[in-house]
């Protein structure tokens, strides 16, 4: 029995030039009525009240150790919440809002206004909104809502641009 070819054991890469890359196809297109209307909504309610639970019984204090980064988010893009931390019930709770998706290409994963997820919507064809709670006092964070939006026409990602530092 011959040995396998490098190709045909899993995980190896397939060393070609950039000719034998594979073409971008669009994905087919999604029927969508409304694209600035989330769809796809997930609500982390009961998620955040489990939390607030095991942090007052005395068990979740990793709940309290939101990241450097993103009280930094909070501090400088977030948005208030018009309600106070339950944790430590001194500050207004700020909400950041990041994007994801394949079609935002460089610029997934961004901090975004809600105010830009409007024309984001018809902008681009499918991508994910997370919205983050934080305490920029005590550090409470927690993920509270997640939809889809876009118009469902996939895009080419835009070119990431030459001063884009990784």
């Amino acid at each position: 029995m011959s040995p396998p070819r490098s190709s045909a054991i899993r995980g190896s890469r397939l060393v070609g030039t950039r000719a034998n890359a594979p073409a971008w196809e669009p994905a087919p297109a999604e029927q969508v009525a409304d694209p600035q209307r989330p769809r796809a909504v997930v609500s982390y309610v009961l998620a955040r009240q489990a939390a607030l639970k095991s942090v007052f019984s005395g068990f979740g204090s990793e709940h309290c150790d939101a990241d450097p980064y993103l009280v930094r988010a909070a501090k400088h893009h977030g948005e208030g919440a018009q309600r106070d931390c339950p944790v430590c019930r001194r500050t207004e709770l700020m909400q950041v809002t990041y994007t994801y998706g394949d079609d935002l290409g460089p610029y997934s994963g961004r901090v975004r206004a809600t105010a830009d997820l409007a024309e984001m919507a018809t902008s681009f064809g499918t991508f994910r909104v997370y919205v983050v709670e934080v305490c920029v006092t005590c550090g409470w964070n927690h993920l509270t809502l997640s939809y889809v939006l876009g118009d469902g026409v996939p895009r080419r990602p835009p070119a990431r641009p030459r001063d884009l530092l990784d």
